[in-house]
């Protein structure tokens, strides 16, 4: 995860060949990534944060992957705006598998219809994501994910932060979103 972090911390880690890298705000992810993108063709941008129906343009154009699909009305509108200028984005759904009030994400009981949904829409729905509570135990949380990913037909998973990305691991995670480990705290 490199949000929040000035480009100048992270440009050590592209002349390194790292090309994965998340932000969780648009427009940071914009004024940051638009020029560092057009040099080097080989990096791939996820939307981690919440994404705002009012910010998929710029999204779209911007990200490669969105972590953070949690209704019907950001799908539509991800779809909408792809086909405008024919880019297929890799989307997961969020699922708030803690079922915490505080958090984004659909209830682990409407996932097969946001699925079926992406599907009407023509999204490129490759997994889950997932964010366990902050005072539980995150590997029960990873398991379940993890078995509902398997049982709609995915192969991509993306949990796990710096504090249990090894469970996170343990439990088939595919992207994990490991900042602070990388770069430090912020401040």
């Amino acid at each position: 995860m490199s949000k929040t972090f000035n480009i100048d911390k992270i440009l050590p880690l592209i002349e390194h060949g790292h090309i994965d890298y998340g932000e969780n705000k648009v427009q940071e992810a914009n004024e940051k990534w638009t020029e560092v993108k057009r040099k080097n063709t080989k990096i791939k941008l996820h939307m981690i944060g919440k994404l705002q129906t009012n910010k998929v343009k710029q999204a779209v154009q911007i990200f490669d992957y969105i972590h953070s699909v949690d209704s019907k009305k950001l799908a539509q509108k991800i779809a909408q705006e792809q086909s405008k200028i024919n880019k297929k984005i890799k989307i997961f759904l969020q699922v708030n598998i803690g079922n915490e009030n505080q958090k984004s994400g659909i209830n682990k009981n409407e996932v097969d219809q946001l699925v079926s949904y992406c599907s009407e829409v023509n999204l490129d729905l490759i997994g889950l994501m997932c964010i366990p509570p902050v005072d539980a135990n995150p590997e029960n949380y990873f398991a379940e994910i993890n078995k509902l990913n398997k049982f709609q037909g995915f192969n991509e998973l993306s949990m796990g932060m710096s504090s249990d990305y090894l469970l996170a691991i343990k439990h088939s995670s595919t992207y994990l979103r490991i900042g602070s480990n990388i770069f430090g705290k912020r401040s």
